[in-house]
């Protein structure tokens, strides 16, 4: 009698501990987890957070003020032996009419290269589109960089001349922050291309277009967007002051 009220309570104490970790798993799990695209553009507002945060080496602001798009493509992977590739997802953003942001459009970022490298290396990269014709461009399919538009490395700082702007032949600039063996970061050669399905996902509406999205047009936009626009309006506005 005794082994048995022994074994029924090893077997309750068994099942309220199974129990206790059933509701301690479930506690545990976000109620709402980041979906692959929302975590994309917080990933986009970290990057640019931290390129901006040393003045002496970030984006001048009065080139964000006038760019008329935004590229930012957060960890871009690149690894070669003796031919390299590339490959990444970002986000686009483009400028409205009363100088404010649009909401993002997500891409996605690949390429290659022919030569002598060994090594792996993580970058997060920003492209800033200086005319409207290359972010048209892009919103038409898949663009190349370096053969639909020209592109060079951008300036770096604050104090960068007005001028400096005006000497810049090339259509789009970029920045990048690499971690890893290679010495630079070549973005000529790559391509971009609009990711719809990624769009569909992040604004829960199947089939909606690249430009819609851009100008607001019936969208219901997720919170982590209006983020973005606003962090990237401070850094933008600081041309103005």
């Amino acid at each position: 009698m005794n082994n048995e009220k022994g074994e029924n309570l090893m077997k309750r104490l068994i099942s309220l501990t199974a129990l206790i970790l059933f509701v301690f798993f479930l506690t545990s799990i976000p109620l709402f987890a980041e979906s692959k695209q929302e975590t994309k553009v917080t990933d986009a507002i970290n990057v640019i957070d931290e390129i901006m945060a040393i003045p002496e080496k970030g984006i001048p602001p009065s080139l964000l003020r006038n760019a008329k798009g935004l590229a930012i493509i957060p960890g871009v992977i690149k690894a070669g032996f003796i031919v390299g590739g590339r490959g990444g997802k970002g986000i686009l953003v483009v400028h409205d009419a009363d100088g404010g942001w649009s909401n993002p459009a997500f891409i996605s970022f690949a390429g290659g290269s022919i030569g002598w490298q060994i090594g792996a290396q993580s970058a997060d990269i920003i492209l800033v589109f200086r005319t409207k014709r290359s972010v048209d461009n892009l919103m038409k399919g898949k663009f190349t960089l370096g053969a639909d538009a020209s592109v060079a490395a951008g300036p770096v700082g604050r104090q960068v001349e007005a001028g400096t702007d005006i000497e810049l032949k090339a259509e789009i600039v970029s920045y990048s922050r690499a971690r890893g063996l290679f010495a630079g970061f070549s973005v000529e050669g790559s391509s971009l291309q609009i990711d719809d399905e990624a769009n569909w996902a992040f604004y829960n509406r199947g089939g909606v277009s690249t430009r819609d999205i851009l100008e607001n047009k019936n969208i219901k936009v997720p919170g982590i967007a209006k983020k973005l626009q606003e962090v990237l309006l401070k850094y933008s506005s600081q041309a103005a002051q």
